[in-house]
């Protein structure tokens, strides 16, 4: 019997036998109870008396002794009775009494294996032990004994290879009753192909490590600093669901990686090779909304697709039809965060997922690439005590979710909000990320919504994963990487459930977070904002669209401020930055602000920026800047906004993020956010034939109020890429690449050589329009004043033109220098890059339309 009802037969005992009208012995054993009759009344002890009859557990009676003044109970009547009693909320009194450090899960030993549930609400726990992953009676049914809230039993090792599920019998505050509720284990490792049981898996087995395994920590392409990193985002299913050089049996699943010769591998070999460190993967975790067992799928006929018009309705109408039951979603809906997924493996069934997915980072690792999981701690996609998703408000009701004032579930993530800030929903977060970095060798991780995170849990799990070591552990843990996404808003907005995870909140912490100042200011507003809007690669003043930016010299103030906050960015967004802003003044970037008021920097050091222009959020890169420029510019002109689109986030200080397909004029057909848009919308093909532009009006749910405008755009065959565009952009792009890291004046390290060595001209109010220029400056060995860091280059002008015609540009800081456009860019295909010029004794420098230009001063010529 556990403690709660041990205490439960302690109070309601007596007051059965001795009815209500007397209960001072109970109130002598009970100094809570003793509290309420002190300061309220006889009504309220009865009241809580009557909860516990009802199941509620007896430690909310010191919460309710410590809260009752927070708003659980309106005592304004003058004669101090209780004149209404809303909801009880218990994870405080749990977190004080029940805090749990030991074993959680399934433990494997020589002998045994052994279970640990913490559920300290629960009555009773039992394991329904099975053979087979569904169907069938169980082999044996296991009652769990609790001792402090948690709950534990001891089992042969023949379990290991079978399955097994939770009976928990616990009050459910969605059902004000007790539940018997069935539930997967919250420490799962393993799971059935329906995702109903929980699969006994050791880890630790040979059976589940490929060859070589054991040291593949030895194998990890090198990182000597974070300011290294270059991160590309991708979809394991975009990956290779297109990509006929891939075995249909493992086109969109994680053995696809393993195909050395393929054509997508074959392209993440030129990325690597030209600087791109991490591939960031969408969720690969156990998530709702794609059937792990292939043969359940739907799906279109492509064929047939392919035969209607490029601004058809009806390929989205098809696709929609069948959304929930085909084989396509982000992830985005978490159900367990410690299992991979089992439609990605090609046998969902037993162990198959651990050991592909393992194989997929060796492969992986093995090219070049570390890899980062994006993982989804704010939410779940699951609650109550029958939902088939539900997991953990099953175990413990009430504590894993947070909760408002009424008791209702927060949903400001998008459902199902997280409480991390509760001790056991932070040891969870951080179990799972130690099984992942540990067992999966993963070598970053990207949180999602990282804001509704305590900036507590965040540190905390820093902390964690730099700690581990090869010698114990199997992997360097100081090289693990974590960013995520620091937005400020729902119920956590300053600081409203403690200090959390947000942009401002994480200066100093070395933890990334997602740059959109820089985003807005290059594609112009916000993903919220008129789709029109333009910024400073979309044609802001520079080549106006039919938008309404408030006259001509409103647009070309908007350009300026776009200017200073992209400065700002390309100084990795440091808030001690110094710079001269677009009116004269000399400003720290902290003071360089949004439209609202918002400061533009946040971050202390290089590597808390994650500069970026695209994600797998929002339109594509291609097709924003083909929806907000003029109709009637060419195909030609937008892939060159593309490009200079990457080449500002490739050369900017900080860490650059590509959105997979940015580098191919990826297109989704103008698609919003094709979270659920299937395989159609979101195809990427690696052998460049297509960018998957006009594939038919993006589906109606995002973006009909948008269509109007998109109908006509994908109408237009001028505004289609040809096979030689794409090859162009791909080139374009790991050139760009290559600049990057061919100096590593373009990834200081430190704020303090941020601000040393990197320079803007053409600022002020004299500027000449849209131009940025950006110096970085290398020391002389032997010579007082900056340090040598580059061997090969002692000075780096970058010249970013947006606009549609070509520029010169002059500055007496920047004559009689040794400059020469960079040999990556003269040995370029593009010849319209090769007209860049720069004349020493004026300092005049000649850029392109939309090309930024790469001047370096080599050492040689000293």
């Amino acid at each position: 019997m556990n403690w709660f009802n041990q205490q439960l037969l302690h109070i309601i005992h007596p007051v059965s036998l001795i009815g209500g009208g007397s209960y001072g012995s109970i109130l002598q054993d009970c100094p809570v109870l003793l509290f309420f009759a002190a300061v309220l009344s006889t009504k309220i002890v009865l009241l809580i008396l009557l909860l516990l009859e009802l199941g509620v557990s007896f430690s909310i009676l010191k919460y309710i002794s410590s809260s009752y003044h927070n708003g659980f109970y309106d005592l304004s009547q003058t004669d101090g009775q209780c004149n209404n009693v809303t909801g009880l909320q218990l994870p405080g009194i749990l977190d004080e009494l029940f805090s749990y450090e030991g074993p959680l899960g399934a433990i494997f030993s020589e002998e045994a294996v052994t279970l640990h549930l913490w559920a300290p609400t629960a009555q009773v726990v039992r394991a329904c032990i099975y053979r087979d992953p569904s169907g069938g009676d169980p082999l044996d049914i296991v009652s769990l004994e609790e001792v402090n809230g948690v709950w534990s039993a001891r089992g042969p090792k023949s379990w290991e290879g079978c399955y097994y599920e939770y009976e928990v019998s616990v009050y459910h505050p969605s059902t004000l009753q007790i539940e018997k509720c069935t539930a997967n284990d919250p420490y799962a490792r393993g799971l059935s192909a329906d995702a109903r049981r929980t699969l006994f898996v050791n880890l630790n087995s040979d059976d589940l490590k490929p060859e070589g395994w054991d040291n593949l920590g030895d194998e990890k392409p090198a990182l000597l600093s974070f300011s290294d990193i270059s991160i590309y985002e991708l979809h394991i299913r975009d990956f290779s669901a297109n990509d006929h050089t891939v075995h249909p049996d493992f086109r969109g699943g994680y053995l696809a990686f393993t195909f050395q010769d393929s054509a997508g591998i074959l392209h993440l070999k030129r990325l690597c090779n030209a600087g791109i460190s991490h591939l960031h993967l969408l969720p690969t975790f156990q998530f709702a909304g794609v059937d792990d067992e292939k043969e359940k799928w739907k799906c279109v006929d492509s064929k047939i697709l392919e035969t209607l018009p490029p601004d058809s309705v009806e390929q989205q109408a098809q696709i929609m039809a069948i959304q929930d039951e085909d084989g396509y979603n982000w992830g985005y809906n978490p159900v367990l965060w410690g299992v991979p997924k089992g439609s990605y493996a090609s046998n969902p069934k037993g162990p198959w997922r651990t050991l592909e997915f393992r194989k997929m980072v060796q492969a992986l690792n093995r090219i070049g690439s570390r890899v980062v999981l994006d993982v989804v701690y704010n939410h779940l996609h699951g609650s109550g005590p029958f939902d088939e998703n539900s997991v953990l408000d099953k175990i413990v009701p009430g504590y894993y979710l947070r909760r408002n004032s009424d008791g209702c579930i927060e949903n400001s993530t998008c459902v199902n909000n997280t409480a991390s800030e509760h001790f056991m929903v932070e040891r969870l977060i951080l179990d799972d990320l130690l099984c992942w970095a540990v067992n999966y060798k993963v070598d970053g991780f990207r949180f999602d919504l990282m804001g509704h995170i305590m900036k507590r849990t965040m540190v905390k799990a820093k902390n964690l994963l730099h700690s581990l070591s090869k010698d114990r552990d199997g992997i360097d843990g100081s090289s693990i990487y974590i960013y995520g996404e620091g937005w400020d808003f729902g119920e956590v907005a300053k600081n409203g459930r403690g200090v959390n995870a947000s942009q401002f909140n994480l200066c100093g912490t070395g933890i990334g977070s997602f740059n959109d100042r820089i985003r807005d200011a290059m594609l112009g507003g916000s993903p919220f904002g008129p789709p029109l809007q333009q910024g400073f690669v979309t044609g802001l003043f520079l080549q106006p669209n039919d938008h309404d930016h408030g006259g001509e010299e409103v647009a070309e103030q908007m350009l300026a401020v776009s200017k200073d906050h992209i400065q700002v960015g390309m100084a990795a967004n440091l808030r001690d930055f110094v710079l001269t802003n677009c009116q004269g003044e000399e400003v720290k970037g902290s003071e360089v602000s949004t439209y609202d008021g918002t400061p533009i920097a946040y971050a202390a050091c290089p590597t808390e920026t994650i500069n970026y222009v695209s994600a797998h959020d929002n339109e594509t890169l291609f097709d924003i800047a083909s929806l907000k420029t003029p109709m009637q510019i060419s195909v030609e002109e937008r892939c060159r906004m593309n490009h200079l689109a990457t080449s500002i986030i490739a050369l900017s200080q900080g860490i650059p993020f590509f959105h997979a397909g940015d580098e191919m004029l990826r297109s989704k057909s103008i698609d919003r956010d094709s979270y659920n848009s299937g395989d159609w919308f979101n195809r990427l093909d690696f052998s460049y034939n297509t960018n998957n532009w006009g594939v038919g009006l993006p589906p109606k749910e995002k973006n009909e109020k948008n269509w109007p405008l998109i109908k006509p755009r994908l109408a237009d065959p001028s505004f289609k890429p040809q096979k030689s565009h794409i090859i162009a952009a791909v080139e374009n792009f790991l050139n760009v690449l290559k600049i990057r890291y061919s100096s590593p004046l373009f990834r200081l390290r430190t704020a303090n050589a941020i601000q040393a060595r990197v320079r803007f001209h053409n600022t002020g109010p004299s500027w000449v329009p849209g131009i940025i220029v950006m110096s970085i400056e290398d020391g002389h060995e032997g010579v007082p004043g900056l340090s040598q860091l580059d061997p090969v280059y002692s000075y780096i002008v970058v010249i970013i033109n947006p606009s549609p015609t070509g520029i010169k540009f002059a500055s007496p800081a920047l004559q009689a220098r040794t400059l020469q456009l960079h040999p990556v860019q003269l040995m370029s295909t593009d010849e319209v890059i090769k007209n860049s010029t720069y004349v020493a004794s004026s300092g005049c420098f000649t850029v392109p339309p939309r090309t930024t230009s790469v001047f370096v001063e080599p050492r040689e010529s000293e």
